[in-house]
């Protein structure tokens, strides 16, 4: 019997890669902020907040998407964190976590999200298409991150939907100091016209632009968000750096 293929984003009126896409056209800079409860590098960013109603709030932004993180270990996520904010905005989700299994995916539509963040660094080519292949058949966009060149290499010809640019190592959590010059060194090295992310280590308006010459569409801002004094300012900064960069 063959298994019924939903479009990516069903269930939400637009997907990532559209809310991105409509950004562009408005003249905003993509920016794709994110609801993460605690990291190993800067400890608490919520700082007795609620997640949902800063999401809300980021979400009164001109953001293309809302991540959240929902590994609980190194990052004091969970799934109902997920499933709470999913149902309070109306913007396209990113479910990030360490997937890899089917169950993860089934957990990830089920709560919601628009799209879930494969890591090249964690899983085998036979991992990765599988799981890209089983989140299409459940209506969600995959983000396939790298770290460095071996790795783009090594997932040019999947059929995933976004790329990524990770400029920090998630080896390690994510604890090491490096910045969006990642992305300047590799964006160049893409060889088709997905939509490439770059993530982590964007902490102003110059690090955006400098992500956008590079050949990013977008970037994802995890930290530095979570610790501005103003998140609503903040991110209509960044969002303000403008399209085409």
């Amino acid at each position: 019997m063959t298994k019924k293929t939903l479009p990516p984003g069903e269930g939400r009126s637009v997907s990532l890669s559209a809310s991105i896409q409509l950004r562009q056209r408005q003249g905003i800079f993509p920016v794709i902020s994110e609801i993460k409860v605690r990291s190993d590098k800067e400890g608490d960013l919520l700082g007795g907040r609620d997640p949902v109603a800063l999401a809300r709030e980021m979400a009164g932004c001109p953001v293309a998407g809302i991540s959240v993180v929902t590994e609980p270990s190194h990052f004091g996520g969970t799934m109902d964190l997920l499933t709470t904010v999913a149902a309070a905005i109306p913007l396209p989700v990113l479910h990030k976590d360490f997937i890899t299994s089917k169950r993860q995916i089934d957990e990830s539509a089920a709560a919601g999200a628009s799209a879930i963040l494969l890591i090249t660094a964690m899983l085998e080519i036979d991992q990765l298409t599988r799981l890209i292949e089983y989140g299409r058949e459940r209506g969600l966009e995959t983000l396939v991150e790298a770290h460095d060149r071996d790795e783009m290499e090594k997932i040019r010809r999947l059929p995933f939907d976004l790329m990524g640019i990770n400029n920090r190592d998630i080896t390690i959590y994510e604890t090491d100091d490096s910045d969006v010059g990642r992305t300047e060194a590799l964006a160049r090295f893409r060889t088709d016209d997905r939509l490439l992310i770059s993530e982590s280590a964007i902490s102003s308006v110059a690090d955006v632009k400098r992500a956008g010459a590079s050949g990013a569409d977008a970037v994802l801002v995890g930290t530095a968000v979570l610790k501005a004094s103003s998140v609503g300012e903040f991110l209509r900064e960044l969002t303000a750096a403008g399209w085409p960069p």
